[in-house]
């Protein structure tokens, strides 16, 4: 089920005045025993999306994963302004299956309004734009289904479960079938593919759950294609107690910085 599918259903909907919007995900972006992360992610964004004025643009958003979301049957969203400023808009939007709140966002959209302050972004990632990647392998029981929408290319660091001694990870990422006309909710989906830094330190698989992860877009971005790479740096500032806390820069293939993503992730090992 290609990506493009599923937020033109939620554009639909939100477009014709539908209070709850209804959904179901094939099994194609499992995670486990639950949907990838990123997929749900974008999907209750997309919604958010529809219910703010398109001049302001997502600055911050913050989300909960609550609890596992089936694949194969249907969830709602809905979606609140909580409140609609001249220049913010802050909006919540709530994914519920079995009458049980999976998922929770909170997003910040801004305009762009003039100011004195102008401080540029000067964090380079100097990785080589990839010419031939090394791409994820795929592994049987382990490689997450999710994993097939994406390539995905390392520089730095280790797959999950290869006793590594670093928990940093650097490389490369985009869709395997491009989408039509890239967009933020798109770029949501995209960041959320890399596994957990820590993973690389453990010898044997086991289960990790991202808790929470707030992301903050940079503007303006330049024009992205579908089929462009993204870079991604990951560095895990602690680890202990089962939890990692994790932050990570993204930059397009231009090297402007458009994203930046902390994550706390729970590690049952």
């Amino acid at each position: 089920m290609h990506i493009d599918k599923l937020l033109d259903s939620v554009k639909q909907q939100a477009q014709s005045n539908i209070n709850e919007i209804t959904l179901s995900v094939s099994s194609s972006w499992e995670q486990g025993r639950t949907l990838y992360g990123g997929i749900s992610a974008s999907l209750v964004y997309q919604a958010m999306r529809e219910a703010v004025n398109s001049e302001k643009v997502m600055r911050s958003l913050s989300t909960n994963f609550i609890g596992p979301i089936q694949a194969n049957s249907e969830f709602t969203i809905s979606v609140e302004v909580l409140r609609e400023g001249k220049n913010v808009t802050q909006v919540v939007g709530r994914l519920v299956q079995d009458n049980k709140v999976a998922l929770m966002s909170q997003a910040s959209f801004g305009i762009a309004r003039e100011s004195k302050v102008n401080v540029p972004n000067n964090l380079q990632h100097n990785m080589d734009y990839p010419q031939k990647p090394k791409l994820m392998p795929h592994i049987p029981k382990v490689t997450p289904k999710f994993i097939g929408n994406f390539n995905l290319a390392k520089n730095k660091g280790g797959w999950p479960f290869t006793g590594k001694k670093e928990s940093d990870l650097h490389g490369w990422m985009r869709f395997k079938e491009q989408p039509d006309d890239f967009s933020d909710a798109h770029l949501i989906a995209l960041i959320d593919i890399w596994p957990p830094t820590v993973l690389q330190m453990l010898r044997w698989p086991t289960m990790a759950s991202t808790m929470s992860w707030n992301l903050e877009f940079i503007h303006p971005h330049q024009k992205i294609s579908g089929s462009d790479w993204f870079a991604y740096q990951a560095h895990t500032r602690q680890a202990a107690d089962g939890y990692a806390h994790t932050e990570a820069n993204i930059w397009d293939k231009h090297g402007s910085l458009v994203a930046i993503s902390r994550q706390v992730v729970a590690v049952f090992a």
